[in-house]
């Protein structure tokens, strides 16, 4: 009885050509589905390397005998970093190879994460942070640019889903581990963990990652050339919009929920880490398949629904009365869980929307506008929010207004931005056999 994975035998000379090309695609998807899942560690290790300085800070403030305003530079060095990063970076990083580039942008990462951990001073450690920032603030972009170079636009949807639900992971798993590591062990141990984990994926990565060096054909100009060319572009600056108006809208309430929760909603701070439990199980189910949906239906037509019903749950999470734990598990878990399909349907359209011989730089440079507009965000809901004298927020549900009004604004932004055609958004990514 034959083999059913062989070919079979035919006179010599011809080929089975049906069998042959399903090798071939067979080999693609195999290669597809090893580079996304050393995408998604890479962006577990620099997204939980973020967030979990921010739970670490009473911990952190009582090591360095520092106050709010101190601890708050330790987290705004990493935004600014990263943004200022994304910038230098768009204007070069087309002339590397995707997978040089990203090889040694991962590295460095590493080493301002070691570094974070090491660091005997409050000074040091801010220097640390600026440097795992403007590191880490590129590997985003460069992870989007390799799934656009890698998928075609008929999957790419769902890669974007599936290399986003690395935020899911990091609030079920890294941030909750990250604190426990934090309180039993110091500080430091959150960050010499990310460098443990992170080190066996920068060697899997050098093997795995084909070189994607198709776009160094293309003719590049001057460095600064070439960002004022990423800015001038229309559809660019469409695109730049759109994703401003997402991290605003997003971040002008993100940062702001626990406190919230806590001082006018009645949770107790010790069943926080619910909230974000459960919004990152929801999000590791949902995401995935708004990812699938966007590639059947259209990444604006789930654009178009989901991003109205984030801004929806906004108002709906800034005016929050004192109500029982369980719901409000449950609609801050809805929030997230938006949140992260509009992300999910407005990244796939904006890779889509940029040359192949472009995106690194263009995909940079949008998550350096992610990173700045995430911090106006926040630091406007500040100067809008208050504390009363019991402890509790006041003028919340005025943001939650603003980032509603922020995030239908994107629906605007969304409608007008174009993809390029099929001939010029897919690069071949793997080595053609003939």
């Amino acid at each position: 009885m034959s083999n059913p994975y062989e070919s079979p035998v035919l006179p010599q000379g011809e080929i089975n050509e049906p069998f042959a090309l399903a090798q071939v695609e067979a080999r693609t998807r195999t290669m597809e589905w090893v580079v996304l899942l050393v995408l998604a560690s890479v962006q577990f290790t620099s997204i939980v390397d973020f967030v979990v300085v921010m739970p670490l800070g009473p911990q952190l403030m009582r090591a360095f005998k520092i106050g709010p305003a101190e601890f708050g530079l330790i987290v705004s060095s990493y935004t600014f970093a990263a943004g200022i990063a994304g910038l230098v970076a768009s204007s070069i990083i087309d002339r590397f190879s995707r997978r040089t580039a990203f090889l040694s942008i991962f590295a460095g990462f590493l080493l301002g994460t070691l570094l974070c951990a090491v660091a005997p001073t409050y000074w040091l450690l801010v220097a640390a942070r600026i440097l795992t920032g403007a590191f880490g603030g590129i590997l985003g972009g460069m992870a989007m640019a390799i799934v656009g170079d890698v998928f075609p636009e008929n999957r790419r949807g769902a890669a974007t889903g599936f290399l986003m639900s690395g935020f899911a992971v990091a609030s079920v798993v890294g941030v909750p581990f990250g604190l426990y590591l934090g309180t039993n062990y110091g500080w430091h141990m959150p960050f010499v963990a990310l460098v443990a984990l992170g080190l066996p994926v920068l060697v899997i990565a050098t093997f795995a990652l084909p070189p994607l060096n198709a776009h160094l054909g293309k003719k590049h100009t001057h460095p600064l050339r070439s960002l004022v060319n990423t800015f001038s572009e229309p559809n660019h600056l469409i695109a730049f919009a759109l994703s401003a108006a997402l991290m605003i809208g997003g971040f002008a309430v993100i940062p702001y929920i626990s406190p919230y929760l806590v001082a006018n909603v009645g949770m107790r701070e010790s069943q926080l880490p619910f909230v974000y439990v459960a919004g990152g199980l929801l999000t590791l189910f949902v995401a995935p398949v708004v990812g699938k949906l966007a590639d059947w239906y259209g990444k604006l037509t789930m654009f178009l629904i989901i991003a109205p019903l984030s801004a929806v749950l906004l108002i709906a999470v800034t005016f929050l009365p004192p109500v029982p734990t369980l719901f409000a598990v449950l609609v801050v878990g809805c929030l997230m869980v938006s949140n992260a399909g509009r992300m999910i349907a407005a990244m796939a359209m904006i890779t889509g929307s940029v040359r192949p011989e472009l995106r690194g730089g263009f995909m940079s440079a949008n998550a350096s506008m992610q990173h700045i507009a995430s911090g106006i965000g926040a630091y406007l809901a500040g100067l809008i929010i208050t504390q009363a004298p019991d402890g509790k927020l006041e003028h919340f549900g005025t943001v939650g207004i603003v980032a509603c009004g922020i995030t239908l604004l994107s629906l605007i932004a969304a409608v007008r931005l174009r993809k390029v055609g099929e001939t010029e958004e897919v690069l071949v990514a793997v080595p053609e056999h003939g």
